[in-house]
Parts: structure tokens; sequence; C-alpha cells
């Protein structure tokens, strides 16, 4: 691939980073992508041969971005000599965090019916950041027997943590927008009580939309291509 190629690519990639900041998952057609990136309709066809291609693509940026995250929340915690249940808390705000910030990529980066036949590729990208969490949960509970299983678990709770409140739907379940009480429960019940009550930022409600992100460097996805 030449130099002009790559630069292209990565217009279309930019673009559609943008896009996604902007609108959510429904801006990301290909005219309106191209129309961005400054190229003719036909041309995100000739460097990635299906939409999905490109859609994968553009959740590769913020796979990066997240990794990039929670591997800043996690050198904080571990700086500062937290053990792996303190520094499990600080990567489930960090990720929490970068859902309420950047709520249109987020979804993108976990819809797989798009992204279908991409799997291989994000599965490079996501793999070391869900072995990160493993090897912590691991020194939280040494014993367990599927340490990955129990991971997961608590992953998907965090997931769904993030997703009910892009959605607007805690104060519905709770009568209440904070996630706070919620995420201490599911830590709780995941790891065991942690060292301190109310260890660790404060999530209010204004984080839902993107305001005052509540932890983790970076949790903003600009219009720059990482």
């Amino acid at each position: 691939m030449t130099e002009q190629e790559r630069d292209l690519r990565a217009r279309l990639v930019a673009a559609g980073v943008e896009l996604v900041a902007e609108g959510g998952v429904q801006a990301l057609g290909l005219r309106e992508i191209a129309r961005r990136a400054g190229v003719s309709h036909g041309a995100p066809r000739r460097y990635f041969p299906t939409h999905r291609e490109l859609l994968a693509a553009i959740a590769r940026q913020g796979f990066g971005r997240l990794t990039d995250t929670l591997a800043g929340a996690d050198a904080l915690a571990a700086g500062t000599g937290a053990d792996a249940r303190a520094r499990l808390d600080a990567l489930a705000r960090a990720y929490l965090g970068f859902a309420a910030a950047n709520p249109g990529m987020f979804e993108l980066m976990f819809r797989h019916d798009l992204l279908e036949g991409s799997g291989v590729e994000l599965r490079r990208t996501t793999l070391p950041l869900f072995q990160t969490f493993v090897g912590l949960v691991s020194e939280v509970h040494p014993r367990s027997d599927d340490p990955a299983a129990a991971t997961a678990a608590l992953w998907s709770n965090l997931h769904g943590l993030a997703q009910l409140r892009t959605w607007g739907s805690l104060r519905l379940i709770t009568g209440d927008e904070s996630v706070e009480p919620l995420l201490r429960a599911v830590l709780d019940a995941h790891l065991g009580p942690g060292a301190a009550a109310g260890q660790g930022a404060s999530l209010g409600p204004d984080a839902r939309r993107g305001q005052d992100a509540p932890l983790g460097p970076d949790t903003r996805l600009g219009p720059g291509v990482r």
C-alpha cells in the first residue's frame, strides 16, 4: 500500500471517529463518511471492501483509546501501592467514565451485529485489556476455578451499568441517576468489600453525557485518530 493510500484510509477512519462522536452509530453511513473525509462516494470501497470493515477500523480506534484510558487509570492506582481490589475499582470507574464521555463510540465498539466478520482483529485489540482484568481478579480470588469467567461476569455488570446510564434508565430502576451505589454493589458482589466505603471518585449524573468525566486520563475521543 502506498503512502497516499494509507493516508486516505486514515482520513476515512478519522472521519468516522468524528461522526460517531457527533451523531452516534447512525451517523456512520458510507456517503457521509466519504463526504466528511473529502473523497468521492465510491472511495471507501477501494480501501475497505465492506462497510463493516470500515466500521471495525473505526471501532478499533475506540478500543485503542479505551485501552490507553484503563492503562492510565491502573498505572495511577498501582503507583500509589493499591492492591488488586483497589486497582479493579479504579479500572471500573475508568471504564464507566469512558462510556459516559464517548457514548457513540462505546456503542459501536460492542455492536458486533454491525462488526460481524471482524472479530479476530478486534480480539487482538481487546484481549490484552481483558487479560489485565483477569490477572487482577485472580489476585483477589486466588482459589477461583475459572477467573476468566469471573472476570467476564464482572465486566458484563459494568457494561450493563454503562448502558443503563447512557440510556437514562437508572432513575426508572432505582429512582436516582447516580451510578455510585450500584457500582459499589457490583464491585462488592464480585470482589468482596473494598478497604473503605466510598473508595474512589464519585460518579455523578453529569457524567452520563460525558460532562465532567469521572475518572481516567484522556477519556474523550476527539477528531484525531490514535
